[in-house]
């Protein structure tokens, strides 16, 4: 495979992390502030779906992609900034594993208040709080990932 197609594939599953990533933090928020259960039951099942359709494929195909990307240039794969994206790489995996199921519990907890017509339980609240906080440090070391990989800097 070319240089130039590894790079373009690359760009694109960062890009598909990224977009992806912040469009469920965005649809989640904001369904979570309705506190309608129905509605979040409905935006939360789109949300886990797309968290296994899109960011789960781009998740196996960005360390693929960027291995092969940096043995083709010959940059170590243990050092410098190639090895810091990786780190921070696992570090958002560390995040990003348990917001899967926190994302499918609340789906599961939305749904049966909905087909109850309760509200939503205290569970519910105690793992939106901690999706919420798992975003932060997952998102800003995306970023970090993304400036690494376009500007390369000597360490």
């Amino acid at each position: 495979m070319s240089y130039d197609l590894l790079l373009y594939l690359h760009v694109i599953g960062a890009t598909v992390l990224l977009g992806t990533g912040a469009g469920i933090a965005f649809f989640m928020v904001v369904s979570h502030q309705s506190r309608d259960a129905a509605l979040i039951a409905h935006v939360s099942g789109i949300v886990v779906l797309a968290d296994f359709l899109f960011t789960a494929t781009a998740a196996l195909a960005q360390p693929i992609t960027g291995v092969l990307l940096a043995r083709a240039a010959g940059w170590p794969l243990l050092e410098g900034w190639v090895a810091l994206s990786l780190a921070l790489y696992i570090f958002v995996g560390a995040f990003w594993l348990p917001v899967v199921w926190i994302q499918s519990r609340m789906h599961r907890l939305a749904c049966k208040a909905r087909d109850n017509g309760t509200d939503l339980p205290p569970a519910y609240s105690t793992l939106y709080r901690i999706w919420f906080a798992c975003g932060f440090p997952a998102f800003a070391a995306v970023l970090a990932i993304l400036w690494l990989m376009l500007f390369k800097p000597a360490m």
